[in-house]
């Protein structure tokens, strides 16, 4: 056996003819040993990186290898990647005979662009910018009907599953049955009148009229879940040692962004504490404060839940018995009764403070608030059952309406009022002095100064700052409001302003 001959390979690269054949296509002569070291080292880089290749592709669940693979083998191996290399069109190789000998060459054929051709080609067209824009998937459950929203049509195409309609919880086959039932019946009602099948026939085009809304799930993520928790169990707790975890709370309702999400559930939450903690004093000031730190925060939109937060203040503002019960046993405890009653008249002017700040916030966004609310009060305000702790809070609420709904509705009413319960026999005489004092503290927003044009008139009813009150305007008054809130106010200092508010336009006081 020749020593000098060239071991065969199963690759390419081996005889090293491969490797002088590119040598000499690039003008390099190498002798035969150069070539022969150069072509197995070849031979070992390639059988390194498909074999780096193979494993991309077992990792990844295939048995066939892509050309990612090798790409990653490439990087993996700090070899510098492949650039160029377009796998979307076929190759084309090309056979060529090289060698006198006349072997077999395959190459791939390379187009070759004329230099003119590719200066006088049109440049091709700038791409847009990125840009973004904004639009309203939905308002309040409605998708309004733009060119960024998919049209009606193409959500009935959709399958009930995906787009969350009804019938796939409650299954096609029991509505078409019931529609079944509801065509026979409306068949068989024809047969008895002309009537009553108009009536059934009108009946099944309405049904039919009838659109199933989706359900929309309200999804809410893991943090904000826990937020709401904790929150939540420091809000009720006793413990005193939690008070600052509770005022953090509540810094936390009135100034973090982001808690839009969470103001349905914690509406629901404080109308659930006021309903069945209304024994409990502390319970019903915090969720005060919680109403209070959701209305203050200036990240949440509150306006569609207004409706939900009124019937929480006016439970606060006009509910019959708030706070503990205290039976009458000892004459001690009429401080205890009396400190109890502070604090649930406190409770009281915290609500009618938020009910004035919401009905003035809000109340152009809804024309229907302040007329509805102030009808509200004035109907507890003269129900002679209620205790005086909702006729305190009908005052208030009606005190921090306005002048205007004070001069129109509360004046007019205060006659019948007072004789049905202030001077009802059932009140004692703490409680006709907190309403008195009460009312008083109302009309005292109507005073008016007197000015040096409304010292003289022609009716005989002017007097002067320094002149007492003539008789027929003290029974005026008398008329108006009543004997009792008539001679009590009489008694203030501050007196002929008041009757000026009171009768402002009317007389010259």
């Amino acid at each position: 056996m020749d020593s000098t001959k060239i071991p065969l390979s199963h690759t390419l690269w081996s005889p090293h003819d491969t490797v002088k054949d590119a040598a000499e296509s690039l003008g390099v002569n190498l002798p035969e040993e150069a070539a022969k070291n150069l072509a197995m080292d070849v031979e070992y880089r390639i059988h390194e990186i498909l074999e780096t290749a193979i494993k991309f592709m077992r990792h990844s669940k295939r048995k066939l290898l892509m050309t990612s693979d090798i790409n990653y083998a490439l990087k993996m191996l700090n070899i510098e990647p492949l650039y160029g290399y377009d796998i979307s069109q076929p190759l084309n190789f090309k056979e060529a005979l090289v060698g006198a000998g006349g072997q077999t060459l395959y190459y791939v054929d390379d187009h070759e662009i004329e230099f003119e051709k590719l200066i006088n080609q049109e440049l091709p067209k700038v791409p847009r910018q990125t840009s973004y824009t904004a639009h309203w998937l939905a308002i309040e459950g409605v998708q309004p009907m733009i060119s960024q929203n998919p049209l009606p049509s193409e959500i009935k195409a959709l399958p009930p599953i995906i787009r969350g309609a009804t019938s796939s919880i409650l299954g096609t086959d029991i509505l078409n049955g019931v529609s079944e039932k509801d065509s026979k019946g409306s068949a068989g009602g024809s047969n008895a009148g002309s009537a009553n099948g108009a009536a059934n026939g009108s009946t099944g085009k309405k049904e039919k009229e009838v659109e199933v809304k989706p359900l929309v799930k309200h999804v809410l993520s893991k943090e904000l879940q826990l937020y709401f928790d904790k929150v939540a169990e420091v809000l009720v707790s006793t413990d005193p040692e939690k008070e600052s975890l509770k005022y953090a709370a509540l810094t936390s309702l009135k100034n973090d962004p982001g808690l839009h999400q969470l103001v349905p559930y914690f509406i629901q939450f404080a109308a659930e504490q006021i309903t069945n903690q209304l024994r409990n004093i502390e319970i019903l000031s915090t969720m005060l404060e919680v109403i209070s730190a959701l209305v203050e925060n200036k990240t949440i939109f509150l306006d569609p839940y207004v409706h939900a937060l009124m019937p929480c203040i006016l439970t606060l503002l006009l509910a019959k018995r708030i706070g503990p019960v205290i039976k009458e046993t000892s004459s001690s405890s009429d401080e205890v009764i009396f400190e109890t009653l502070q604090k649930q008249l406190a409770v009281r002017e915290f609500a009618a403070i938020l009910l004035q700040h919401i009905i003035k916030v809000y109340g152009s966004s809804y024309s229907t608030l302040m007329p509805r609310v102030t009808r509200t009060l004035l109907r507890a305000l003269l129900d002679s059952t209620k205790p005086i702790g909702t006729h305190y809070g009908a005052l208030l609420g009606l005190q921090n309406m306005g002048n205007e709904v004070i001069k129109l509705v509360l004046v007019g009413n205060l006659k019948m009022w007072s004789k049905s319960v202030i001077e009802n026999e059932d009140k004692n005489e703490r409680e006709r002095e907190i309403l008195l004092n009460t009312t008083l503290d109302t009309l005292r927003n109507l005073k008016v100064q007197a000015t040096g044009e409304e010292k003289s008139g022609e009716d005989g009813m002017d007097i002067d700052s320094d002149s007492e009150i003539p008789d027929d305007i003290k029974e005026k008054l008398s008329d108006r409001l009543g004997d009792l809130l008539a001679n009590f106010i009489l008694e203030q200092k501050d007196a002929k302003e008041i009757v000026r508010g009171i009768f402002f336009g009317e007389l010259n006081v």
